[in-house]
């Protein structure tokens, strides 16, 4: 029976610290699918199918990971994908409590979906998306902290379509 957990995110954009979490999850799952969410409270740089192909174009060579985007309940799509876990990345003590609150809510509405931490790289526990965005519009180098397939679409700027 083939593992699979749920990694998700708005990814505004992918960052390598994503990756990481990624990849470290492949070391407890057989498949990992990225949800890119299409979050109504945020309003993303870039649009969801911009960030969906992102996500893809970041892991074209990895095929244990795909990527889809969601809509609505976190749940709702690990039962869509079969899925028995949700995987999340903490960089610092600061993003347990959040975590664990959603990880709670989580197992409220499935108890059988558990939800798996894994510890972000030292290197990467600094990286937010919001970071790279602020760094990159301003001019900054960030191609040592995202893919390489983002910086393309960082260097042409914003697309909230």
């Amino acid at each position: 029976m083939k593992r699979t957990a749920i990694y998700p995110g708005t990814f505004d954009p992918i960052t390598l610290g994503h990756v990481d979490v990624v990849m470290r999850g492949l070391k407890l799952f057989d498949h990992v699918v990225v949800g890119v969410a299409a979050n109504p409270n945020k309003r993303p740089m870039f649009g969801l199918d911009r960030r969906l192909q992102m996500v893809r174009e970041t892991f074209a060579d990895e095929p244990a990971v795909t990527a889809v985007a969601f809509t609505g309940l976190l749940v709702d799509l690990a039962h869509e994908q079969r899925a028995h876990a949700i995987l999340r990345g903490l960089r610092a003590a600061s993003d347990f409590e959040y975590e664990f609150q959603m990880a709670t809510m989580n197992r409220r509405l499935d108890e059988k979906i558990e939800t798996a931490f894994v510890m972000a790289r030292e290197d990467y526990t600094f990286v937010s998306s919001r970071f790279i965005r602020e760094i990159s519009g301003m001019g900054g180098d960030v191609s040592e902290l995202v893919p390489a397939a983002v910086l393309p679409y960082l260097k042409a700027g914003e697309d909230r379509g």
